[in-house]
């Protein structure tokens, strides 16, 4: 519901304005001078501000300057009956989002305030559409059984408000699958506000997700909104949910359960309606198990679980993204590069510990380094040329030897994930030198 502050000193005017608003289905309070405006302001956030010019004590011109600074997303609507059109300009210079004399019919208010409001629907899409701009956006790229049953799921769950958990290793594409998720829902033009829970650090996520009141902590300068109140009405996206503090998660708990919270320094109770989003790359019950995840807020989260799969789980996949990611380079270098049938063999093989991101990182090296618009198996990573040897090599060995080779590799890879890719902790897990951990990396072909 919108919130709207009437700032009005005469009594007749101030009471019928406030019920012809009242009758739009808006929430309305009143205040009677610019002095009871700003104490207003300072309990409640207000979506517009409509005041009259010309009061007693801080008139509309002063209170617009206090107001910007003071609640910066507020809308401010000027009235007076002492109009001209300097007056006019001035408001409009010094932040007014609109200007009317008095007397004025009721409908032109009503007009200009949808305005109003249909422009702050306009800025929060277009601060979702930057946002999802500057991620350089792709669609998911697939045609295997596996990643078509995934968009067979996110068709299916796309149009529910449920709150979806979409885990997979990293480098999968879960932030492609939750943009998914948003534009087949019926939220899709609504706002699509993300927040990495691992990029920002533990003492600042609380005012990210619930916004603070000016001094609610040194540096608290003025009132800041949160992302669960950018996204109102819309979806909220929370990345690597699964490095969430304790703390916080249990805050995070009563706004799925109540869809209410506080500002940090707040007293006032903020009702929001969002559609919410998780992903991770951890094993969440493993987490919970070890008393890093708490068990209620993973059931919370997983009402809808999507797991997306390895690259290495559908290699049927690995032309098709590399054709979409050719194509992209090579408009970017202006020429049409293609890949030779031995070095496409090559890709295939490869296990992709990375995963889509690592397969699109190597597209893009060799684009650049490779001399012309054919890429050989040459212009690979030495690490794949490793692996085409190792491959070839393997060929002719007993089917023992092969075995043990795919378990060594098999071996190192557990290491490594258990160790978070810390080569020193692998190393002494499995009782090699780091050295020799590197040299069996670069033998099957592991590159983190």
């Amino acid at each position: 519901m919108k919130q709207i502050l009437l700032v009005e000193d005469d009594e007749i005017m101030r009471i019928t304005v406030r019920d012809r608003l009242q009758r739009e289905k808006w929430q309305v309070d009143v205040a009677i001078n610019g002095h009871e405006a700003l104490n207003r302001l300072d309990q409640k956030h207000y979506h517009l501000i409509l005041s009259d010019i010309r009061m007693p004590g801080m008139g509309g011109m002063e209170l617009l300057e206090r107001a910007r600074k003071h609640s910066p997303f507020s809308d401010m609507f000027l009235m007076t009956a002492y109009g001209s059109v300097e007056d006019a300009i001035a408001c409009l210079r010094h932040g007014a989002a609109d200007y009317i004399l008095k007397p004025f019919e009721m409908d032109d208010l009503i007009i200009r305030i949808n305005r109003i409001f249909e422009m702050q629907t306009v800025r929060a899409r277009c601060a979702s559409l930057e946002d999802r701009c500057s991620q350089e956006y792709q669609d998911m790229i697939g045609n295997s059984a596996t990643i078509r049953n995934i968009f067979s799921l996110i068709n299916q769950i796309g149009p529910t408000d449920s709150t979806v958990l979409i885990s997979g290793e990293s480098g999968t594409g879960k932030e492609l699958a939750a943009n998914a998720l948003h534009r087949t829902s019926h939220r899709a033009d609504k706002p699509y506000i993300r927040i990495n829970c691992a990029a920002i650090p533990e003492g600042l996520l609380e005012s990210e997700f619930f916004g603070h009141e000016k001094g609610a902590f040194t540096g608290a300068h003025a009132k800041k909104l949160g992302r669960f109140e950018l996204a109102d009405g819309g979806t909220l996206l929370l990345d690597e949910i699964g490095d969430l503090p304790l703390g916080l998660q249990a805050k995070l708990l009563r706004v799925i359960e109540e869809g209410e919270f506080e500002r940090l320094g707040g007293t006032r109770t903020i009702r929001v309606d969002v559609r919410l989003l998780c992903s991770t790359a951890k094993d969440l019950k493993e987490e919970v198990r070890v008393g890093r995840f708490r068990q209620d807020l993973l059931y919370r989260l997983s009402v809808i679980p999507l797991h997306l799969p390895p690259l290495r789980e559908r290699t049927e996949d690995i032309p098709l993204l590399v054709t979409h990611f050719l194509r992209g380079f090579g408009r970017k270098r202006g020429m049409d590069l293609t890949l030779s049938s031995e070095a496409m063999q090559s890709l295939v093989r490869y296990d992709f510990p990375g995963n889509v991101r690592e397969l699109k990182n190597i597209i893009e090296r060799v684009s650049v380094l490779s001399p012309g618009p054919e890429i050989n198996c040459s212009d690979l990573p030495a690490d794949l040329h490793a692996l085409r040897t190792t491959a070839n090599e393997t060929a002719s060995m007993p089917l023992l030897n092969v075995a043990m080779a795919s378990a060594e590799k098999q071996c190192l890879i557990n290491a490594l994930a258990h160790c978070g890719g810390n080569r020193t902790k692998a190393a002494g897990q499995l009782g090699i030198s780091r050295k020799n951990l590197w040299e069996k990396m670069k033998l099957h072909g592991i590159e983190l």
